[in-house]
């Protein structure tokens, strides 16, 4: 990793940060990710759902972490859902993990995803799970040691309206 990369827990989002978030959604998005919204991807629906994540921060259910590098720029971000139900206190979710295509191939995703293990290993989660689309996703989390558990065949949609497979990782977090 590069060391003008930093990852920052973002403990309350503010429109400087909503800004950056929303050009990295809108950049995967745009770019083919499947990560729950579909083309085209506007600035409106960025903001509002950051906007919408900024309020579960401070409801303490999530973690959202920001990968900026040397100019304080936010290239990539992942969130630990942290609220669970009752029978499920130990488990946390990696959710939309996602690095600007500017950013890519310079350890931001692995950096975030160390990063993301900790925050919930400090929240008290012993397992992460997470689902991906992404096949250079797959191979990250194989290399950091995430078990893959299948494939759901035709589980979501491309930004473009195909169907796409999601594959589902788990990993047992530990000191």
């Amino acid at each position: 990793m590069t060391d003008a990369i930093r990852i920052r827990c973002l403990q309350t989002i503010a429109e400087r940060e909503i800004e950056g978030l929303s050009d990295v959604l809108i950049d995967c998005v745009e770019g083919g990710a499947s990560v729950s919204f579909m083309l085209p991807m506007s600035r409106a629906k960025a903001d509002a759902f950051w906007r919408s994540t900024a309020a579960s921060v401070a409801r303490g259910e999530r973690v959202v972490l920001g990968a900026e590098d040397a100019a304080g720029t936010i290239v990539g971000t992942a969130q630990v859902i942290l609220a669970q139900p009752e029978n499920q206190p130990h488990r946390g979710d990696l959710a939309k993990m996602l690095v600007h295509r500017r950013a890519r191939r310079r350890g931001v995703g692995a950096a975030l995803l160390v990063a993301a293990e900790r925050s919930a290993l400090s929240a008290g989660k012993t397992l992460l799970v997470l689902d991906t689309a992404s096949d250079d996703a797959e191979r990250l989390y194989a290399r950091q040691g995430w078990q893959r558990c299948g494939e759901i065949p035709n589980y979501a949609l491309w930004p473009d309206g195909r169907p796409c497979a999601t594959t589902f990782f788990y990993k047992f977090l530990r000191e």
